[in-house]
């Protein structure tokens, strides 16, 4: 018997969650964004479990040069762009698409001389204020790259909501209409929708939605849980207990002895920590599952274990562990923790385990 955390992927959930999305969005084509080791998942694994999807958004060139080294040869949006001539380069050679948000690297990709033409996405700043060419700089540039070698006409269109998480936030509405207006009657796709648009802002779907946290089961919005949107999630991290503990009343557990009991308990210590990408700043009450039974944490979490109290409940060395998925959403257990799902995903470190079900 292992005792040490293992992060079950079940791919089943992952389909079934692109099904969702594409019910959702019937009218859009998907670009199934996969940056940072595809939201913790495994890069490789989940691109080849999609198979059958439009496309794929991702951050840098490296994660989709590993793409092509390992035969995926579908649609590949770099979503960050790329700022050197080799990259350029690279990106004509191994046919990705390529946002270019900055007049520099207009500027760029306009000098240069590359083998191939580039399918190459205009970003406008519509509000989120991160990335993309301002409105009033639009116009101009969108001319420089039409009149571009390098580039593939016609240029297709994109933008980034900040705040679609907030259906009631007027800001969204804004963004697609600045948006709109920018690029109405122009030829090319658009795509604006992150999972949050996907789900909640169906006048943006454009030509295609840019899912991320909803394909792996999350719920996108604040506040919100998976099953409101029928997702279902496609990790759940497992562990074992790796010894149970016997405490009087008023005994503290952990670093800082911040939590002491109010009465004779058990302590079940589980094999899972920060050091593994649990939220080291979970409080004391946050749930997890024991045999399936919901019992809180309890005290500081350590680097590789963490306390829980089981009470009188009948819980030996060995049995199973839920930190988050199947049971108890990982929307909770980011809550516990003041932070977001996005986060606890892509924190799994290197000492966990990956089993690819289904």
């Amino acid at each position: 018997m292992r005792f040490s955390p293992v992060a079950q992927i079940r791919l089943g959930a992952l389909q079934h969650n692109l099904a969702r999305l594409r019910q959702a969005a019937p009218n859009s084509k998907v670009f199934a964004v996969l940056k940072a080791n595809a939201y913790g998942h495994g890069l490789i694994p989940i691109a080849e479990a999609l198979s059958g999807v439009d496309g794929f958004g991702l951050a840098r060139i490296e994660e989709a040069l590993a793409l092509r080294s390992h035969g995926i040869d579908a649609r590949v949006l770099l979503l960050e762009g790329v700022f050197s001539d080799t990259d350029f380069e690279q990106a004509a050679a191994h046919h990705l698409d390529v946002v270019v948000h900055d007049a520099s690297q207009v500027e760029l990709l306009c000098q240069l001389k590359l083998s191939k033409p580039l399918k190459v996405w205009l970003k406008v700043d519509s509000g989120m204020h991160r990335l993309g060419v301002q409105p009033h700089e639009f116009a101009a540039l969108y001319q420089q790259l039409s009149q571009c070698d390098n580039v593939c006409q016609p240029i297709n269109f994109i933008t980034h909501f900040a705040v679609a998480d907030e259906l009631e936030n007027p800001q969204t509405v804004k963004q697609i209409q600045c948006f709109n207006q920018l690029t109405e009657g122009l030829p090319g796709e658009r795509t604006l929708c992150n999972s949050a648009g996907a789900l909640g802002w169906p006048a943006a779907h454009g030509d295609w939605i840019r899912p991320g946290l909803a394909l792996f089961g999350g719920n996108p919005m604040v506040g919100g849980r998976a099953p409101q949107y029928g997702l279902e999630p496609v990790m759940t991290m497992r562990s074992k207990v790796l010894a149970v503990r016997h405490l009087s009343a008023a005994e503290p557990v952990g670093y800082g002895q911040s939590w002491r009991s109010n009465n004779a308990t058990k302590i079940a210590v589980i094999a899972m920590g920060y050091g593994d990408g649990y939220p080291r700043h979970a409080v004391s009450g946050t749930p997890v599952l024991i045999n399936g039974q919901r019992f809180p944490l309890a005290g500081r979490v350590s680097m590789d274990m963490l306390t829980v109290d089981v009470g009188d409940a009948d819980i030996q060395v060995g049995d199973d562990v839920v930190l988050w998925g199947e049971g108890l959403g990982i929307e909770e257990i980011a809550e516990c923790a003041s932070t977001i799902p996005y986060e606890l995903l892509c924190s799994t470190t290197a000492r966990v385990t990956y089993q690819y079900l289904d």
